[in-house]
């Protein structure tokens, strides 16, 4: 073994010493962070200690103490002798501080041991920290349905906790709609995609909550989340107390909250006079959409879902199925006027794609204009988010196929309806070409337009 080789290896085992002496001693520097309501309670534990102290030494009349004490006087004396005050007492308070860090490191890491997940290797001091920035984020309210809505909160809950989803109830496609069918619950497919978006749990029990069974008498296209939210809704009375209650299962970053209790189902008037009925029946019909409604007409809002609304400080809208995902929530009246009420910066997502049988051919401006028109034309978002860059060729090819395209901006139109436009790349395409929203892309964008909307920019 040569002498280089040893060299080189001295060096290393020094560099990786040094880099977990530093990362040691930038933990140990966290904790003085402010915020985090962990020194005031070390403190006042010390303070408790000398009191407990003192009280001990006056009820047994201080001789142990006197004599402890006379004990350290001839110590400290002794050492004066030896050493000059100037090198002794910063030796000793040295010492000292030495001594309470270690022990702190000490306990620190056996609670962490204990409190910290297997396998993660995350700061027990981090997790503090981050949980401090969490609930401290601003309270967002988002509104919508379908996939764009889990889509977006995946991104935002890693900027806040104060989170609220309000979403639609009037899917009656798929297994929600067979369980609506067959059990009178209000469909639980969004809600149960929300909750698995915001849950902080452990990733096994999110991927139970979303799996779907391939297989089984009546089981076949049914996810299991969809059958626990109408199991719970069954022994809660209503979903928004299964919801609550599920929510504590996956420990979800915020909450999710059906826009209303109301068993309500969608109709939508097309060009050639035909009437369809049904969210799965509307995108089906092939026609375009003049008129929206729901039965029965102007359902009641989920009161939490109103007081949320009211004590928001930001609003998002979408993104979503134009028709199918988002103005359901506008039908509700208590929803819409709430959110026409607020003088918090709103914002509406609009989508990267047209959706056949919804929105074909439509602008930003127009996809405007439709939110507009079903809440009774009023302003319900000062500002309209658009991806400014085109997809691949691979993407358009995939989506002309299905007669969908890019939705255009049409800058004039959407000036004039009186909206700000946030252009920003937000988009996220896959290798098949299939496109989407980027959650963290697009939370980031959100939460920079809100910084500059508090500041007047």
């Amino acid at each position: 073994m040569s002498i280089g080789f040893l060299r080189q290896a001295l060096n290393a085992l020094q560099q990786q010493s040094h880099s977990r002496t530093s990362h040691r001693v930038n933990q140990w520097f966290k904790w003085l962070s402010p915020g985090l309501s962990v020194k005031r309670w070390l403190l006042i534990s010390v303070g408790g200690v000398f009191l407990a102290s003192l009280g001990l030494a006056i009820w047994i009349k201080l001789t142990p103490i006197f004599w402890a004490i006379e004990l350290l006087r001839g110590f400290l004396g002794f050492l004066a002798n030896i050493l000059p005050n100037y090198i002794s007492g910063p030796l000793v308070l040295l010492c000292g501080v030495l001594l309470v860090l270690w022990g702190q490191s000490r306990t620190v890491s056996s609670i962490t041991q204990v409190l910290r997940p297997e396998g993660d290797d995350e700061e027990l001091i981090d997790v503090l920290l981050a949980h401090r920035r969490l609930y401290r984020g601003p309270k967002i309210v988002v509104i919508g349905g379908g996939t764009g809505l889990s889509t977006l909160l995946r991104g935002l809950k890693t900027y806040s906790a104060n989170i609220t989803a309000i979403v639609t109830v009037a899917d009656d496609g798929g297994s929600s709609g067979r369980l609506r069918q067959e059990f009178g619950v209000l469909p639980p497919g969004d809600i149960r995609n929300c909750l698995a978006a915001l849950a902080d749990e452990e990733k096994l029990l999110t991927e139970l909550f979303q799996y779907r069974f391939r297989a089984g008498d009546g089981l076949t296209g049914h996810s299991f989340g969809n059958l626990f939210l109408t199991a719970m809704t069954d022994i809660t009375g209503d979903l928004e107390r299964a919801v609550a209650a599920s929510s504590k299962v996956l420990a979800v970053r915020g909450q999710v909250l059906p826009a209303t209790l109301s068993d309500v189902r969608l109709w939508a008037e097309l060009t050639d006079g035909r009437r369809i009925e049904g969210e799965s029946s509307i995108p089906k019909a092939g026609g375009k959409i003049v008129k929206i409604g729901c039965i029965p007409e102007n359902p009641p809002a989920l009161p939490s879902a109103i007081k949320a609304i009211k004590e928001a400080d930001y609003i998002v809208i979408g993104p979503g199925s134009l028709y199918t995902s988002l103005i359901p929530n506008m039908l509700v009246p208590e929803i819409a006027d709430a959110i026409a009420a607020t003088k918090v910066p709103r914002i509406y997502i609009c989508n990267i794609m047209t959706q056949p049988g919804e929105t074909d051919g439509y602008t930003v401006g127009q996809h405007i204009q439709a939110i507009d028109a079903a809440c009774g034309n009023r302003r319900l978002f000062d500002a309209v988010l658009v991806h400014k860059k085109t997809p691949s060729a691979q993407a358009l090819i995939r989506y002309a196929q299905q007669n969908s395209h890019p939705v255009f901006l049409d800058r004039e139109l959407v000036t004039q309806l009186g909206r700000r436009i946030v252009p920003a790349n937000i988009l996220y395409e896959d290798e098949t070409g299939f496109v989407r929203h980027d959650p963290q892309r697009l939370a980031k964008v959100l939460l920079k337009w809100y910084s500059g909307a508090q500041h007047g920019k």
